[in-house]
């Protein structure tokens, strides 16, 4: 190998060894970006953003965030707060995003209580935005029966917006809705009849907001509208007919108690006609041995009994007699 190629490998190692040194430098030192931030007027030292590359911070997430906050002109967020969000797990973008359509819409919302909000686990983003443009919820068919009986079926909506000073530790969606559906089966329950609640569908919805039912949530309601009232089933006459039919069957089952104690109490008083008639032989047998019985008495007896068991056959009506006459 003669001593030109010798010289251009040289030049070519010495030359990859700079492009990586370069572009090392670069990574811990984004000349760019801190050209942006200072061109942009939100300046950042490239100590600062060595320090973020050290601690594993992205500067580019960090410093155009940083950027849009001192473009839209707000004002108290700054570098270190904005990393230590990110540092805490929090969406730095969204964060000032937020505070950027907060700040547009005139709603004060400082960068710790957004940050918080993010950290809660909510969008702070959405937030600002149902804020600014109140959502409507959509409550599910609540059943409740009047006082005559007569079953209603409703459906509601609900329109809310966020309340941000109440959105960390404030209840969600599902209590707005549980209330509302509680309103309701309370105000139609209270109604002397059906007709009153479809005559006046808004005396619910004025029932449920004079009972302030949005406290403790992250909402605040602004309206509530009966959207359809439907007539369900007269539950009334059903739990009559309930009712008379369990009654029914309890009578059912006194009387048959009671049969059942007469059939048994018939029952015995023949088993104590048989059982005194059992005593019957032995009586006359006792008559005759202490002489209070003859032998003409016995045969008269036996000839009356004779007389009445023919008397007997004669009328029954399977023998012809004057019953099967009259048949």
């Amino acid at each position: 190998m003669s001593g030109l190629e010798t010289g251009a490998f040289g030049a070519m190692g010495l030359l990859m060894v700079a492009v990586a040194a370069l572009s090392f430098g670069l990574y811990f030192v984004p000349v760019p970006l801190w050209i942006a931030a200072w061109s942009s007027g939100a300046y950042v030292g490239l100590f600062t953003l060595v320090g973020m590359r050290l601690r594993r911070v992205p500067p580019a997430t960090i410093v155009n965030a940083h950027i849009s906050a001192v473009k839209a002109g707000l004002q108290g967020v700054s570098i270190n707060e904005l990393e230590a969000h990110y540092l805490a797990g929090g969406n730095v973008v969204r964060v000032v995003n937020a505070l950027i359509s907060a700040d547009k819409a005139n709603i004060t919302m400082p960068f710790r209580r957004a940050a918080a909000i993010d950290l809660a686990g909510r969008d702070v983003l959405e937030a600002v935005k149902m804020s600014v443009i109140p959502k409507v919820i959509e409550t599910a068919s609540i059943a409740a029966v009047a006082k005559d009986g007569i079953q209603l079926v409703a459906v509601s909506r609900v329109t809310v917006r966020t309340n941000l000073d109440r959105l960390v530790g404030g209840a969600g969606e599902e209590t707005i809705i549980a209330r509302v559906g509680e309103g309701m089966v309370s105000t139609i329950g209270s109604a002397t009849t059906h007709k009153d609640v479809l005559e006046n569908p808004n005396h619910i919805s004025k029932n449920i907001l004079a009972r302030g039912l949005d406290a403790g949530t992250a909402y605040e309601i602004l309206s509530i509208d009966i959207a359809d009232v439907n007539v369900g089933e007269n539950i009334g006459a059903k739990l009559q007919i309930d009712q008379a039919n369990a009654d029914k069957q309890i009578a059912q089952a006194k009387a048959e108690e009671r049969r059942a104690m007469a059939v048994a109490l018939e029952q015995e008083m023949r088993a104590r006609v048989v059982e005194a008639e059992a005593e019957v032989p032995r009586a006359m047998a006792a008559a005759f041995l202490q002489g209070n019985l003859g032998i003409m008495d016995y045969y008269r007896m036996k000839n009356i009994q004779a007389d009445s068991s023919m008397r007997e056959a004669i009328a029954a009506p399977d023998n012809g007699g004057p019953a099967g006459l009259r048949q």
